[in-house]
């Protein structure tokens, strides 16, 4: 996300305020080894979502599309010990062996459900020097080669005054997608589009605030999003990409997420509608997000409908060494993917709709 200090104070009053009143053949084609770097890069703040902005429901948000969502079987104590591995690993930045560990052990996690698993490796001039990054890519193919993607960043931010493990940002949203792949894997019925559990590198900037250093055209953050849909440009398969969700900051023991302003609405809309008919209407509220930027934004940049689940604007310990295992509930972690997962039918309906008409 757009993590300044300046933007997440604004928009905490802000939310306040208002209160008051995937197929993986695109990449296994590519040689194993190819390095690439960002064809078109994102700048950061700027809302490019042509849709109605997604801080207040619309119309639509209480009509049903599907019947009444049902249990997922997602185990928030499974995702749950995926954060506390991550955790164990110490802090995560890009090109550390810590990090290596983590990506070992995604990888490994991924191939025991039998998902094809791809690792694409790039380099990358940062304020700190060249680093080597390596977004993960696992396939689950459908029925359709179009794709819904699944994301989150698995890397943390690199902090020199104080050790910084990310238990929530970024390890509940990736044990999160770990056990959102392990359930949708483990189904018997071959799923209507092919999904994409996309785990991204080096979103965390290496400056304090991602204003402090890098360029319009090359920000300090992002690197793995903006490699992807650069690459998937490159490739002209940007368009099988139907739906981006991104998860980030979501386990939090007092989970509060509002809309986020840039995301897409009617993907906002459908996972909040279903939120509420599940009974988690209070971890699922109306008031907008702000923040500023994130995985998503590339996407959205590129004319992909994309979601970002976060809690960021109430979220106490933010970038601080507090971050800790203690901060993370299974509970949340199993709310966000009921959730999600009761609301893919919606998703893949919407979506159907939208490509016959």
């Amino acid at each position: 996300m757009h993590k300044s200090s300046t933007l997440k104070l604004r928009f905490a009053q802000y939310a306040r305020d208002a209160r008051a009143s995937l197929s993986l053949v695109l990449f296994l084609a590519l040689p194993l080894g190819l390095l690439a770097c960002p064809g078109n890069s994102a700048q950061n703040g700027t809302n490019h979502n042509t849709n109605t902005p997604a801080s207040a429901p619309s119309p639509a948000a209480s009509q049903p599309a599907t019947a009444t969502p049902t249990p997922t079987g997602f185990d928030g104590d499974r995702a749950f010990e995926h954060v506390r591995k991550q955790v164990e690993f110490g802090p995560r930045p890009p090109g550390s062996p810590e990090l290596a560990k983590t990506r070992d052990y995604i990888v490994g996690e991924l191939k025991s459900h039998g998902l094809n698993v791809m690792q694409d490796e790039f380099n990358e001039s940062t304020p700190v020097g060249k680093r080597k990054m390596i977004n993960v890519i696992a396939e689950l193919p459908g029925e359709s080669s179009e794709v819904i993607m699944f994301s989150s960043h698995y890397d943390t931010k690199l902090f020199k005054k104080f050790r910084f493990v990310g238990a929530n940002d970024a390890g509940s949203s990736t044990g999160a997608l770990m056990e959102l792949a392990r359930v949708l894997a483990s189904r018997k019925e071959k799923p209507r589009f092919t999904y994409w559990f996309v785990f991204f590198d080096g979103e965390e900037a290496f400056c304090e605030d991602w204003e402090d250093c890098g360029k319009p055209n090359a920000p300090d953050n992002t690197y793995g999003s903006r490699h992807f849909v650069a690459r998937l440009t490159e490739k002209k398969e940007l368009k099988r990409v139907r739906a981006m969700i991104l998860l980030d900051l979501m386990g939090y023991k007092n989970l509060e997420f509002g809309r986020d302003d840039m995301s897409t609405t009617w993907l906002v809309d459908t996972v909040w509608q279903t939120a509420r008919e599940l009974g988690y209407g209070e971890q699922f509220q109306d008031h907008p997000e702000g923040v500023g930027g994130d995985d998503h934004e590339p996407f959205l940049r590129a004319g992909i409908d994309s979601l970002d689940i976060i809690q960021l604007n109430t979220y106490p310990f933010w970038h601080k060494a507090e971050d800790t295992l203690d901060k993370v509930s299974p509970q949340s972690l199993k709310i966000v993917g009921e959730t999600l997962l009761a609301s893919l039918p919606r998703i893949e309906q919407h979506l159907l709709n939208k490509r016959a008409s």
